[in-house]
């Protein structure tokens, strides 16, 4: 499932978990409200109201009677994960990784992509689809849009040869990178991808990167729980 295919609630919590993750919204900072979210997607007040609830009873934001809706104040352990290449991952750990190239395409930014990006909606991005495998076994599947501004040969790379990680490390340099991490259940087009059953436990990480001036990428990576886990230091 791309990100664009998410239900229509999900997206406006992608956003705001996005916005709250990348530093942009800090704890008490005020939540759009819920008329003008409304607006920005397009969707319905009742629509936007399951998000801003469920946002609600995971803890990232708090209801304030009569001062509308908050960023809560976040009291997390936090964990410093490198930003690895999945062939890299695959290589060390002594299996053998190829790649499975399932789109490459030129994309309109929808609200949401917008403004992650910080772009206007309807803005050229690159999107690219690919399943990552060890030993010919699905380990990754990788979601990944691209600012054309970043990285204005992307469509035209080899990734059979090299990975959307690999090639952005080096065309266009990190300078900063925010990301989730969520326990998920495999949609149809995730388990058949995966090689495996439809609601069987994913761990999906969504991520993204800047390069100077530009959010260079923003990528949603769905992993089968059985087959994979993050490992990171933690610190309070």
């Amino acid at each position: 499932m791309t990100m664009t295919q998410l239900p229509a609630y999900e997206q406006v919590k992608a956003f705001v978990k996005q916005q709250i993750g990348s530093g942009a919204w800090r704890p008490g900072d005020p939540v759009p409200s819920e008329a003008a979210l409304q607006q920005q997607f397009g969707l319905s007040r009742m629509t936007v109201n399951r998000a801003i609830k469920e946002l609600a009873v995971e803890g990232l934001v708090t209801r304030v009677q009569g001062s509308g809706t908050v960023v809560a104040q976040l009291h997390r352990i936090s964990t410093t994960l490198a930003l690895r290449d999945i062939r890299e991952e695959i290589t060390e750990s002594g299996h053998h990784h190829s790649t499975q190239v399932l789109t490459v395409e030129s994309a309109k930014a929808d609200a949401a992509l917008a403004q992650v990006f910080k772009l206007r909606t309807g803005a050229r991005l690159f999107h690219s689809v690919l399943l990552h495998l060890a030993d010919g076994v699905p380990i990754q599947l990788e979601d990944r849009y691209v600012n054309p501004a970043a990285a204005p040969d992307y469509l035209g790379v080899n990734f059979n040869a090299t990975t959307p990680t690999s090639y952005l490390l080096e065309h266009a340099p990190l300078t900063q990178a925010s990301y989730s991490i969520e326990a998920g259940l495999a949609g149809a087009a995730e388990a058949k991808a995966l090689a495996i059953k439809r609601g069987d436990p994913v761990l999906v990480m969504t991520r993204a990167t800047v390069s100077g001036p530009h959010v260079a990428s923003f990528a949603r990576l769905v992993y089968p729980g059985a087959r994979y886990s993050f490992n990171g230091t933690f610190q309070l």
